[in-house]
């Protein structure tokens, strides 16, 4: 796995939106967190355009993201904000530049479509808050604060009291963390930017879904084998969660616990990654140790950093 190298004072970070459009004045907490970590923010051509919900015509979000990741001055980038977008240009983004020319990519939701691209060809990037979160409304300073000490090399160890103790599933296991958005994974599967799960530990977040559309993604996942020689589960932010008039008769965690039940490795739920204000940044492709007790869920990462 190549892990970009750490960033220090003076370093350019590139900001761009691959899906949702965003307008100026919500970037700018961003910008001003940006130059306070001794940051220079670089904006992307066509970062403010507008193409329906869009942050410019698919072509447009293409020419940006390219651009950056070939340009060798940039030390890493920042995804403006998810929503969705990503899939529709994936396939016509050239990632050996990356190769090249490392640097971390940050984001979540939808852009877990382009970290999942990036771990396919060996490339850490990070899945953690986007420039949006920097609003003070859908972000917490705790973190920020880690994903700034993430970007500069500095690695941490989280810590979360499981909900769910009837469902938990306790144990240690180790192997490489991937995962993200439940909706954009299950979208992944039979295309180039499908992904194996075997040996890692694998994380899942989702927002604004029915139930019974929940069930649907993991019974997909797990009828493709995604869930069958994993390391262990964590299992994020489920957050707006809908129901039918008809109730569906089961919470996430029971929908998720259900669909692993046959297997024996460690199970934590509510981990605080995804879409609400704690949402700790991880380093998608890192060698990571999982540990769940009844009272306690611990994730340490083995490598992308120094301790």
């Amino acid at each position: 796995m190549i892990f970009p190298p750490p960033l220090k004072p003076g370093d350019k970070v590139g900001l761009l939106s691959t899906a949702r459009k965003i307008a100026r004045e919500e970037l700018q907490p961003a910008l001003d967190s940006l130059r306070a970590w001794g940051l220079e923010p670089v904006l992307g051509e066509h970062l403010f355009a507008v193409d329906h919900q869009y942050a410019g015509t698919d072509a447009q979000r293409t020419a940006d993201l390219q651009t950056m990741l070939d340009r060798p001055d940039l030390a890493a980038i920042l995804c403006a904000r998810g929503g969705y977008g990503t899939l529709r240009i994936i396939d016509a983004v050239d990632l050996r530049g990356l190769r090249k020319h490392p640097k971390w990519i940050v984001g979540f939701s939808d852009v877990t479509t382009l970290i999942m691209a990036a771990y396919n060809r060996n490339l850490a990037t990070i899945h953690g808050p986007m420039a949006i979160s920097w609003n003070g409304k859908t972000g917490d300073a705790a973190s920020r604060e880690h994903l700034r000490q993430m970007l500069f090399g500095e690695l941490s160890t989280y810590a979360a009291a499981p909900i769910r103790q009837d469902l938990v599933r306790t144990g240690r296991g180790e192997g490489r963390l991937i995962g993200g958005n439940l909706s954009m994974l299950s979208q992944l599967l039979g295309t180039e930017t499908d992904f194996s799960t075997k040996g890692c530990v694998l994380f899942l977040e989702d927002l604004d879904e029915y139930l019974y559309h929940i069930d649907r993604m993991v019974v997909h996942l797990r009828r493709a084998g995604k869930f069958a020689q994993l390391a262990g589960l964590i299992v994020g932010g489920f957050t707006d969660l809908h129901d039918n008039d008809t109730p569906f008769g089961m919470s996430y965690e029971e929908i998720i616990a259900d669909a692993v039940r046959e297997h024996d490795y460690p199970v934590c739920f509510d981990f605080p990654v995804g879409h609400a204000p704690r949402n700790y940044p991880l380093i998608h492709g890192a060698k990571v140790r999982l540990e769940v007790s009844h009272t306690r869920a611990e994730l340490q990462f083995l490598e992308g950093g120094k301790r």
